[in-house]
C-alpha cells in the first residue's frame, strides 16, 4: 500500500508543518503523502546492476582527482584575466553508454567538474553535447571523456 514509507511520513509531516493541524488536514495530508509515494515508485527507474563494484572506489577518486585539477585550472583562468587568451566552446562526444543510471553518473561528473557543462543528450545518435571554458585541443577531451569515465562506467554498470 506504501511503497515508500519514510518519504510519505516526511510528506505528511511537512503537509501538517505548513498548514494547521487539524483532522481534515490530518486526512487530506495521509492522501497526499500516500499518492507521492506511489508517484515516486512509478518514476523510479530500474536498479543497475553493478558487474564490477570493486571499481567504482576507483571512480570515485579518479573524478575527485579530476575536480581538484579543474579546480586548480579555472582559478589560474579567473586569476590570469585578460593577459592569457582562452577559448571557450562545444564539443560532442559520442557514447556507447546506453544505461539511464551509466548517462546520469556521467552528467554529473562532467558537470561537476569545473570548466565543463554537459548540456544536452542525442539518444538517437549516442551523442552528448559538452560546452569546454578553455578548449584547447577537442580531440583530448573526447579522449578523456572515453577511456577516463566511459570506460569504467560501462565495466561498473552495463
Amino acid at each position: 500500500m506504501i511503497p515508500h514509507p519514510l518519504l510519505s511520513l516526511s510528506l505528511l509531516v511537512m503537509w501538517l508543518l505548513l498548514n494547521a493541524f487539524t483532522l481534515g488536514h490530518l486526512i487530506l495530508g495521509s492522501v497526499v503523502a500516500i499518492f507521492g509515494g506511489w508517484a515516486m515508485a512509478s518514476l523510479r527507474p530500474d536498479k543497475p546492476r553493478m558487474k564490477k563494484w570493486y571499481l567504482l572506489p576507483k571512480l570515485f577518486w579518479l573524478v575527485f582527482a579530476d575536480i581538484i585539477r579543474s579546480n586548480i585550472a579555472v582559478a589560474l583562468l579567473i586569476i590570469r584575466g585578460k593577459r592569457q587568451k582562452h577559448t571557450s566552446g562545444f564539443i560532442t562526444v559520442p557514447l556507447e553508454i546506453a544505461h539511464p543510471t551509466a548517462l546520469a553518473i556521467m552528467a554529473v561528473i562532467l558537470t561537476s567538474t569545473p570548466g565543463s557543462a554537459w548540456l544536452a543528450y542525442d539518444g538517437r545518435r549516442k551523442t552528448v553535447l559538452i560546452h569546454v571554458l578553455d578548449l584547447i585541443d577537442e580531440e583530448q577531451w573526447v579522449r578523456n571523456i572515453k577511456h577516463r569515465y566511459e570506460r569504467l562506467l560501462l565495466e561498473i554498470i552495463e
